[in-house]
Formats: structure tokens, sequence, C-alpha cells
């Protein structure tokens, strides 16, 4: 296959029907990451020992340091208490869907199919992230916990009165101007969210099969600094989405009412 051959799509390749309803390759791998996710969570759990050794100290390593990174943001132990558990899943299930499409095959192991007269093959797996719909429900947990967390802590008069504030107010329509912004702000939120994790993981998926075709096959050793790239702006990415998570479920604890 050339790079003519080359077929990338912005939309996930169905794989499967049940009932008429399409299974996309990126929700499998959904479901594969949530499942890991999860059972390897009640594993820890089970098999959790005082005196941590090999796999179960690199784990702690790793939740350590994102306890840490809350710490910093909330300077408060209880609050983190409560942020991190949804932090930290953020960044774990972001990294790993992240860094499924540097695997050895995906995007070339599938099955051919025609599509616009010319056969390409959709493949098995494909990176979760490349679908906007994962990264813009992602999106929308994110902001739905911000507002819930908001409303916990302030109340729900005190924390609805920065989006509706009577124009008659002084200085007048000023606080309601402020409070539309407001508004826009959280559904802003949504869309830079899923769209900045959308756009960097599915322009390195992009990257990663052009530069596959493009080089040689006797030259497999030059792919390889894409790869590096491609985990780097993984760990960034997840990074990025569990951070801004974090400042913004802190910044809905902020009572702005006396500024």
């Amino acid at each position: 296959m050339g790079i003519q051959d080359l077929v990338i799509s912005i939309a996930p390749e169905p794989i499967f029907h049940i009932h008429g309803f399409p299974i996309t390759n990126t929700t499998v791998i959904t479901l594969i990451t949530s499942l890991i996710v999860i059972v390897g969570s009640l594993y820890l759990r089970k098999s959790f020992k005082i005196v941590p050794k090999g796999l179960q100290n690199v784990i702690e390593s790793v939740l350590e340091a994102l306890l840490n990174m809350v710490d910093s943001v909330t300077r408060d132990r209880k609050q983190t208490q409560k942020f991190f558990p949804l932090v930290a899943t953020i960044f774990i299930f972001v990294i790993l869907i992240n860094w499924i499409e540097v695997v050895p095959g995906l995007g070339t192991i599938g099955v051919k199919e025609v599509h616009h007269g010319k056969e390409v093959v959709v493949p098995f797996v494909r990176s979760a992230a490349a679908d906007l719909n994962v990264t813009l429900a992602l999106a929308i947990v994110s902001v739905f916990f911000t507002q819930f967390i908001g409303i916990a802590f302030l109340g729900t008069r005190k924390y609805l009165s920065k989006f509706f504030v009577s124009p008659f107010k002084k200085p007048y329509f000023i606080g309601s101007f402020v409070g539309i912004l407001e508004v826009i702000s959280e559904f802003s939120k949504v869309i830079s969210f899923s769209f900045r994790l959308f756009g960097n993981i599915f322009a390195g998926e992009a990257l990663l099969l052009v530069a596959l075709f493009l080089l040689p096959v006797f030259f497999n050793i030059l792919p390889l600094p894409f790869l590096f790239l491609e985990l780097f702006v993984g760990f960034v990415q997840a990074l990025v989405f569990s951070m801004l998570t974090l400042v913004f479920l802190k910044s809905a604890t902020i009572d702005h009412s006396e500024h």
C-alpha cells in the first residue's frame, strides 16, 4: 500500500453491529481500558501490602505524585481527599487511551472494506482519544463535577449567584453581563477540553501512520522518535486534562461574592 492509498478517518470505524447499533473500534478500546482500570484497582486493593514490592512500588509512586499535585493546588487535605479520586482516575484513564496508539499494529490490523471504490483497512483497535465522542464525554464529566462540587461547598443559592445577578444591582447591568460571561465560560470548558485532547491525539495518530508509510521498510528504526514523541504528548495531554479539572474544581469552591 502506498501513501496515496492511505485513508485516515476522523470518525471512528464500526467493526460490527449489535441489533443495528454500531460498535466502533474506539468503543472497544474504551471498554477495555475501563475494565483495566476497574479490575486493576480491585486487584490492588485486595493485594495491598504494608511493605510494597515491585509493581506496587511503581503504582504507589504514581499515586503519591498525583496526590502531591492535588495538594499543591488545594492547600487543604480535606479538599484533596475529595478531589483526588476524580483527578487521578481522569489522569490514568486518559494516559492509557493516549498511549494505546503507539501499540505495534494499531491502525494496520483489521478488516478490509471498500470505501468510495477503494479497498482500505478498518483497524480493530484505535485510540479512544481520537474519537470526539469519548473526549466530549470526559469533558462533560469534568465540567459536571465542577458544578456539583461548587454547589456542595457553597450551597446552591450562593454558587448560582455568580451566574444570575440582578441587572438593577449597582453597578447596573455589569453584574448581569459578567454572569452571562460566566455561563459562556462553563460551556466553553466542554468545547476546549474535548477538542484539545481530540486534536492532539488524532494529529499524532495521523503523523504515525504517515511516517510508517513514507519511510522505507529497511529503515524501521526511523519512526522511533515519533513513537517517543507521542508517548510524551500523551502524558502531557493527560496531565493537562487532569490539572485543568483540578484547577476548576478548586475555583468552584471559592466564594467570589465578597470581591
